[in-house]
């Protein structure tokens, strides 16, 4: 199997995963600490997004109350639960084992797709092995999360490699609870949507077929550019430091035209007259930027 295999696209929570810009879910639950002695119902309280049972007997709750169905790292060798769970219809995520291979990890979503719901999509978490999410990516077609509830730190990376889309736990999930828990939680929930929108802008390929899809690919694209060059004007304030002749009488023009002669490699379509206006609007903004502040 290769990565020109056919994407597939599940839709969890109104999520679109596997299709578009990368995705961030939160609220991931876990029923396993209270080990069957709290009904599930209960313990869920209302509607949650993921949810791991601990046994069979919580996944009528499950099937009522969340949008899907976790088949945790702790069981995925529980084959007939991990086929009950996929026979509830809802879409089912697959965590790997920590030393599952790509083979067994996309083998188990093949249990599941044998139960007729091909709504699958692995979940790498844990101690994250960027390489292997890339590699189970492209070798499944399937969707693959990145749970970064651990390691909220990691959600950039996680974009980079390929994810589409990011875990984040509520108190639940993570062992949080109270007030400092869910402001942990909505912390952990901005850091992974600021990952998705600046790291999934330049490098994740979007296909919008709609015309609210393409203005927030624009969105997305533009909010990336807007911190490039917040931190353009920022080094080009470090330079008119270090220059001996500062400001627009130290503007090397020779200088910026190779600088868009090489950028006119990586935007052949806007070409070098494009990109030298825009470029030019631009270094002119940081000096005037350092002008005003060398005045304060």
């Amino acid at each position: 199997m290769t990565s020109t295999l056919e994407r597939h696209m599940v839709t969890i929570g109104g999520l679109r995963v596997g299709h578009g810009p990368a995705v961030v879910i939160g609220g991931r639950v876990s029923l396993r600490p209270h080990r069957g002695q709290v009904d599930a119902r209960e313990a869920l309280g209302e509607r949650a997004t993921l949810v791991e049972p601990y046994s069979a007997a919580d996944l009528p709750a499950i099937a009522a109350l969340a949008d899907a169905v976790v088949v945790g790292a702790t069981w995925t060798r529980d084959i007939p639960l991990v086929r009950a769970a996929a026979g509830l219809g809802l879409p089912v995520v697959v965590e790997r084992r920590p030393s599952a291979s790509v083979e067994e990890w996309v083998g188990l979503a093949g249990y599941c797709a044998a139960e007729g719901n091909d709504q699958v999509v692995l979940c790498e978490g844990g101690r994250l092995d960027l390489g292997v999410l890339r590699a189970a990516r492209a070798a499944s077609g399937r969707p693959v999360l990145a749970d970064v509830s651990r390691d909220p730190g990691l959600a950039a990376a996680a974009v980079a490699a390929g994810a589409d889309g990011l875990v984040v736990a509520g108190p639940g999930g993570s062992g949080g609870s109270g007030a400092s828990g869910r402001a942990d939680e909505a912390a952990d929930v901005r850091a992974a949507e600021e990952a998705v929108t600046l790291v999934g802008a330049l490098l994740r390929p979007e296909s919008p077929a709609t015309l609210a899809e393409c203005r927030e690919a624009i969105d997305r694209v533009d909010a990336a550019l807007a911190t490039l060059l917040e931190r353009r004007a920022a080094l080009a304030g470090v330079v008119q430091r270090l220059k001996p002749v500062g400001g627009f009488a130290g503007r090397d023009l020779a200088r910026e035209r190779a600088l868009v002669a090489r950028m006119a490699t990586r935007a052949p379509q806007l070409g070098e007259e494009r990109l030298a206006a825009v470029m030019n609007a631009v270094i002119e903004a940081g000096l005037h930027l350092a002008e005003e502040r060398a005045r304060r």
